[in-house]
């Protein structure tokens, strides 16, 4: 039959296929006694050092840039004055002392639709520190809107006693008077009487009735009203003061401070203001602006 002639192989032929089966056999049997060879990772240490190297160099390039970065914020002058966080733009703010993220921080709150209402309102700029805001304080002076202008004035609308003014003529003492003498003035509502109190308290007392264009009020229009008697400031013992102490007043920065306790420690007590005239941190229109403020016994 044609079939088995299919199947039909030589002697040769069988010997072969047998072969090839004795082949396959161990072959498939010496798999489960020779172990998988393992992958060897040969570790090349040229590479490794080079990327050592080079991982290295990018962490110094970016240390010195931080350095660099730090240096020139830490060299930047200083300039302590008032200022409407509403308005002060970002060169504003990096004149005051504060670092360039937190400039952009607060005009960041003021897009946003955020508004600084009274001087606590500051503490919401996230990263200021205690110390930056009893430094900024004396010389914060957030300026009435129009919208708080109008609240108010609605509010004085409702109340149906409205303070008495006082005539012209009265003479009102600038360093004695509390917010409800100062708002008889003509002109003085609660947000100025609060403006004058604050800041008096801050001085240590006025000296002059001109000080008070320093909080932006029109002196013209208020100088008739007040009156200001000699030895009504307060004065700072520059020889026993702190900085912390100093630096709280108007007219003295965190340097100026610094530079008069430095001095105390290496030259002794301070007799005298003109013993701080030869330090660049004081100009002449300083220490006659500080005198009627300081004390040395």
């Amino acid at each position: 039959m044609r079939w088995k002639r299919f199947f039909y192989f030589t002697r040769s032929e069988r010997q072969g296929i047998i072969l090839l089966i004795v082949l396959i056999v161990l072959v498939g049997v010496s798999s489960f006694f020779i172990p998988p060879r393992e992958a060897s990772f040969v570790k090349d240490e040229t590479f490794e050092k080079e990327y050592a190297a080079f991982k290295n160099s990018l962490q110094q390039q970016k240390r010195e840039r931080q350095a660099t970065s730090n240096k020139r914020f830490q060299q930047r002058t200083v300039i302590l004055r008032p200022f409407d966080p509403n308005t002060t733009d970002s060169i504003g703010f990096l004149e005051l002392g504060l670092p360039p993220w937190m400039a952009k921080n607060i005009l960041h709150y003021r897009a946003k639709g955020g508004k600084f209402r009274k001087p606590e309102d500051l503490k919401k700029i996230y990263g200021l520190t205690e110390q930056q805001y009893a430094t900024l304080l004396p010389y914060l002076s957030i300026a009435e809107s129009v919208e708080d202008k109008v609240q108010l004035y609605v509010k004085q609308a409702k109340d149906t006693l409205l303070p008495v003014k006082h005539p012209i003529g009265t003479l009102v003492s600038l360093n004695q008077a509390d917010t409800t003498e100062l708002k008889k003035i003509p002109g003085v509502g609660s947000a100025i009487a609060r403006m004058i109190v604050g800041y008096r308290k801050q001085l240590g007392g006025f000296y002059k009735v001109d000080q008070l264009a320093e909080i932006r009020l029109n002196v013209d229009s208020l100088r008739s009203w007040f009156t200001v008697g000699p030895g009504e400031t307060r004065p700072i013992n520059l020889n026993k003061a702190s900085v912390e102490l100093l630096k709280r007043h108007p007219y003295l920065n965190f340097y100026q401070a610094k530079t008069i306790v430095e001095h105390r420690k290496k030259k002794g007590a301070l007799t005298n203001l003109q013993q701080l005239k030869f330090y660049e941190e004081f100009t002449p229109d300083d220490l006659k602006r500080i005198a009627p403020y300081v004390c040395f016994k």
